[in-house]
């Protein structure tokens, strides 16, 4: 088993960046992806997609949405699809 698969299945990333666990390695964030409360996903990505004006987007998003008042991890207003195709682009 390649060394990148086996640290990807013990820290339970799926492919697309979508984590079950609670755990944020160094140099990632935490953020929920759904367009409802009910379809959120939570996804931990690498801080470096901050810089991406893609990314920067979804934020100015979140921020029309929800203020800077959100509690807990980000929360980025947009399908889950439309998220996982454009971090995919980042890569």
């Amino acid at each position: 088993m390649a060394i990148g698969k086996a640290i990807k299945r013990s820290l339970s990333f799926d492919k697309r960046g979508a984590s079950s666990g609670n755990e944020v390695r160094k140099g990632h964030f935490a953020v929920y992806v759904g367009e409802s409360e009910k379809e959120r996903k939570r996804f931990v990505v690498p801080v470096s997609y901050l810089k991406h004006p893609s990314f920067q987007e979804l934020l100015l998003l979140a921020e029309e949405v929800f203020g800077f008042d959100q509690n807990g991890a980000l929360t980025i207003p947009c399908s889950e699809n439309h998220f996982v195709e454009m971090i995919s682009q980042f890569r």
